[in-house]
Parts: C-alpha cells; sequence; structure tokens
C-alpha cells in the first residue's frame, strides 16, 4: 500500500543559505571545464571541495581548432589543472595520478603512453610529467616549452609567460634528454644563451627568448 504523499509549507522547508551559491559556483565550475563524464567529475569536485584541495575545474572554455579532435583526451587546460593540483606535493604516487587522471574520463593508454617515455617507479616527479604532458601535445621542443611557460607562468593569459631560469632550464634539458637528438653542446650553447637574457630580466625567460632561437635546437 503507496504511504500517503506528505505535504510540506514554505516555512517547513528550510534551504541551507551557502547552497544556492555552491550549486551556482560548480554549474560555472562544469560549464568551463565541459567533462566527459558529469557524475564522475561532479564527485571529484565536492570531494575536492570539501577537503579544501585544488578544484578540478580549468579556468576558462577550451575552444577546439577546426583541425582537432574533440574527443582527442589531454588538454593544454586540464594539464594546467592537474598541474595545480599536483604540483604541491612535489613526488607524486602513480596511483593517485591515475585518479586524478580518471576524474577527467581522460584515456588511460594516454597517460601510459607519458609514463612509458621515462624509467618511472611507483612515484613519478611531476614536473617531468608535466614536460612530458606537453611534449605530447606539441609538435616539437620548441612548443613544448612555451606550452610549459604558459602553464608555470603567473602572468595573466597572453602576457610574457615568464618562468624562472632555473625551471626553464630543467624542463628544456629533460625533454632534450628524452628526445636524445640535439648535441650537448648545442643544448649547452642554448641555455647559456637564455641565461643571459634572463639575467637581465630579474632571473626570468621569457617567451620571446627562445621562440625567436634557431628551430634546430627544438
Amino acid at each position: 500500500m503507496p504511504l500517503p504523499e506528505t505535504m510540506f509549507c514554505a516555512q517547513q522547508i528550510k534551504i541551507p543559505p551557502e547552497l544556492p551559491d555552491i550549486l551556482k559556483q560548480f554549474t560555472k565550475a562544469a560549464i568551463r571545464t565541459q567533462p566527459r563524464d558529469v557524475l564522475r567529475w561532479a564527485a571529484a569536485y565536492f570531494s575536492a571541495l570539501s577537503k579544501g584541495e585544488p578544484l578540478p575545474v580549468k579556468e576558462r572554455i577550451e575552444m577546439p581548432l577546426a583541425t582537432e579532435n574533440t574527443d582527442a583526451g589531454l588538454t593544454i587546460g586540464l594539464l594546467k589543472v592537474l598541474h595545480k593540483q599536483l604540483s604541491p606535493k612535489g613526488m607524486v604516487n602513480v596511483a593517485e595520478l591515475k585518479e586524478k587522471w580518471e576524474h577527467f574520463c581522460l584515456p588511460e593508454e594516454q597517460l601510459k603512453a607519458i609514463l612509458q617515455l621515462d624509467d618511472f617507479g611507483e612515484e613519478v616527479e611531476w614536473m617531468k610529467v608535466l614536460a612530458l604532458g606537453c611534449s605530447m601535445l606539441s609538435g616539437s621542443l620548441l612548443s613544448s616549452m612555451k606550452h610549459a611557460c604558459e602553464i608555470l607562468t603567473s602572468d595573466p593569459e597572453g602576457g610574457a609567460a615568464r618562468i624562472p631560469f632555473e625551471t626553464f632550464s630543467f624542463l628544456y634539458s629533460y625533454l632534450a634528454g628524452i628526445d636524445g637528438e640535439i648535441p650537448e653542446e648545442k643544448m649547452e650553447a642554448f641555455l647559456q644563451k637564455i641565461k643571459e637574457e634572463a639575467d637581465q630580466q630579474d632571473g626570468m625567460v621569457l617567451l620571446r627568448n627562445f621562440l625567436t632561437q634557431p628551430s634546430t635546437l627544438f
């Protein structure tokens, strides 16, 4: 026998005062991030919110180019979110990395391909994973470094994308080593030239410092 329908008056229904803003922020975050699986992403969103952790939310909507496959997986925007979530740890357990990866419903094969580029164990150095992710999204070392600078910089979008020379040198040397085709003397000469420019810029490397370099270095 069905239970009788319970009627409530407006005075009996109490809406938590913070609920409207929580739902509003969640909706805006979902629109910006465009998750492939909203329920899985929502679970990760509210879990991070309750723990005070960085949210799995893009800064803005990424509009794919006409030549891009919209179902391709990793993007610069998602890589930037992963950086915010994982960079504070420095060293990251692969299991945690996979969990964050799955929150965005990214292809497992794509993460495996990244991790196979180096001899990683159960823990990975996040900055190396970031560099390899940029490399996977780029056609050259030059564009990989450009993506890395745009992710790591504190400058506003569209700005100089400055990062410390030490960070630039680490990422460049690492990716060049993975590539294995750039002679060591050319790598050292290139970094020395960049350092000379950075020394005149408070130790910071700007995009224009290396985007105008000979493409043979990238």
